[in-house]
């Protein structure tokens, strides 16, 4: 009786966990999707610049792999299907919070190498920038730093091995993949510039225009690779692969030499972090970015102001949005630089007297003219061609990841023989204090060149928390821009009630100090609109096709997670959750 009784037991719970698997099971195929949402999943969430990357993602998080396995594999896949800007040989960001609360920053930007100097761009004779030499060909690269990021994001957090997690990308560089509309576009915009500092041998450089559906197969970038597969970091800053970029640095005259490779290690970093609206913790990227002080300083100031009251994109809030802009981004120029050379005042700059003071001076009815705002004293428009991604597993570790070559395809400088280009990165350098950069920044002696130095970006890579819970992660590329994209996608969810997809949709606005205008997005702002703002003295609008290209992730009220990707313009960008 006893054995019938404890069959029977077993029995019931048997059936009661079946019960709960189907119960999971139909939890994550039927979550309501609302018209307005992105997608929704339970489970995990990947949202990447393009299709391949994100169902690479997807697929390590489907396998048992966390959000830091899916991160190393969707960036090594960046790097193939995305070559203007997903790279190996640019830098970036990261900012991540485990399942258990720990908050984190790894900062893996580029640096100056060993050869650079202060006035490397100044014509002596004239004292005039060289600008075109910081932009096109080999001596504006800077030494890369993604390949390194990625090993110390492995070793630090990945549970499964580092050659299942770059294979995927491997084999689509070697197999190929259809390009997109967008992608021969992009391809096509740069054959001028391909041509002038590359072999007429470049795979890139084609006959005929690139179009749609043409096959991209890059044998040596996966060559590349599978030496990086093989040899972790090292396969790619000694041996074969560096001697291949040394080479390559030679030939156009470039700085680069193979101690710089040798040399680099991406720094761990205490991220920047201040409240918001009482409940929400911001979590963002310090020095050698800007962004995470600057996203902080204009949150704190915006505590001042009632923006759901005053409404989405009225005359008021942009009014309002564009004086907290103008001060946080005058601080930028004169206070910011790489934390290693420059002692940047974290505290001062995010200190609530110190931006209460600052903003003290704003008229509800009147602007501040750029001329006479000037950077508090201490007691880029650049073309999309940087890529983010924002990754949830279904512990709950985000990732937030920004990487960069700065200009489309970096310097336009393909390595021979191993397939990626190279960075422009001296640009994002102040090649002259006061000089503005290729996005209109102004910089002083806080970013100026020196040997070894990681040169001020604005890249944002964001996490944020409410009530001590994870809510939202987010990024966009967009060089200048990329701060008040992100300052403006979390005032839409927080004080505007946006859904993830409704923020990212949005139209946005941006103003940077100098130069003194305000630049939208085309219908952000209405007549009447620009009207008033006119009426309070903002006298400078300029019009854009569009501003950032945000990958986001928010928590909803059940748990579940609302991804969103910005595909108005490449039509590529895509959440992917299971």
């Amino acid at each position: 009786m006893k054995k019938i009784y404890a069959i029977l037991l077993l029995s019931l719970f048997i059936l009661s966990q079946c019960k709960q698997n189907e119960s999971n099971l139909l939890k994550t195929v039927t979550l309501k999707r609302q018209a307005n949402e992105g997608v929704v999943a339970a489970n995990g969430m990947v949202v990447t610049a393009h299709p391949i990357a994100t169902k690479i993602g997807l697929d390590v998080l489907k396998k048992g792999g966390n959000a830091f396995d899916a991160a190393v594999a969707v960036k090594y896949a960046l790097a193939v299907v995305l070559p203007k800007a997903g790279n190996l040989g640019g830098g970036g960001y990261l900012i991540y919070r485990t399942s258990d609360g720990e908050k984190g920053a790894l900062d893996f930007r580029e640096t100056a190498p060993a050869a650079a100097s202060r006035d490397m761009f100044i014509e002596a004779k004239t004292d005039s920038v060289m600008k075109q030499k910081a932009l096109l060909g080999h001596l504006a690269t800077c030494t890369p730093g993604t390949v390194d990021g990625m090993d110390k994001i492995h070793k630090k957090f990945c549970t499964l091995p580092f050659q299942t997690l770059i294979q995927p990308a491997i084999d689509v560089a070697k197999n190929g993949f259809a390009i997109s509309d967008y992608d021969a576009w992009t391809f096509n915009r740069a054959q001028k510039e391909f041509r002038k500092v590359n072999d007429s041998s470049m795979i890139f450089i084609s006959k005929k225009p690139w179009k749609k559906g043409d096959s991209l197969i890059q044998n040596d970038l996966s060559k590349t690779l599978e030496r990086i597969r093989d040899n972790g970091r090292d396969g790619f800053y000694k041996g074969e692969t560096a001697q291949y970029v040394i080479d390559e640095i030679n030939s156009g005259g470039g700085i680069l030499r193979k101690e710089d490779l040798e040399n680099y290690s991406s720094k761990w970093r205490k991220p920047i972090e201040g409240i918001y609206r009482d409940s929400f913790n911001i979590i963002s990227m310090p020095p050698s970015s800007s962004g995470g002080i600057i996203i902080v300083q204009l949150l704190k100031g915006s505590n001042a102001y009632d923006f759901k009251e005053m409404g989405h994109n009225t005359s008021k809030t942009v009014h309002i949005m564009t004086e907290l802009q103008r001060r946080a981004y005058a601080d930028r120029a004169e206070h910011m630089g790489d934390l290693d050379f420059y002692e940047v005042p974290i505290e001062m700059l995010l200190d609530e007297e110190y931006i209460a003071t600052r903003n003290a001076s704003i008229n509800m009815e009147k602007a501040t003219p750029s001329s006479e705002i000037k950077a508090g004293k201490v007691d880029k428009i650049e073309s999309l061609e940087t890529t983010h991604f924002s990754i949830v597993d279904k512990e709950g570790n985000a990732v937030s990841i920004t990487t960069t070559l700065v200009g489309y395809f970096g310097c336009k400088v393909l390595v021979d023989n191993a397939g990626f280009f190279l960075n422009n990165e001296m640009n994002n350098f102040s090649l002259k204090p006061g000089f503005p950069n290729i996005f209109g920044l102004v910089g002083g002696e806080a970013n100026a060149i020196a040997p070894g130095k990681r040169m001020l970006s604005s890249m944002s890579p964001t996490i944020v928390e409410k009530n001590g819970d994870l809510f939202m992660v987010l990024g966009t590329p967009g060089g200048s821009t990329i701060i008040n994209v992100n300052y403006q996608n979390i005032v839409n969810v927080i004080d505007h009630g946006m859904t993830m997809q409704e923020a990212v949709n949005a139209k946005k606005h941006h103003s940077q100090w100098l130069p003194d205008a305000i630049v939208m997005e085309e219908d952000a702002l209405d007549s009447l609109t620009i009207s008033k703002l006119k009426e309070m003295g903002h006298t400078s609008f300029r019009v854009v096709e569009q501003l950032g290209r945000t990958e986001a992730i928010l928590i909803r009220p059940d748990g579940s997670y609302e991804g969103a990707a910005d595909n108005r313009r490449t039509g590529d960008a895509i959440a992917g959750g299971y």
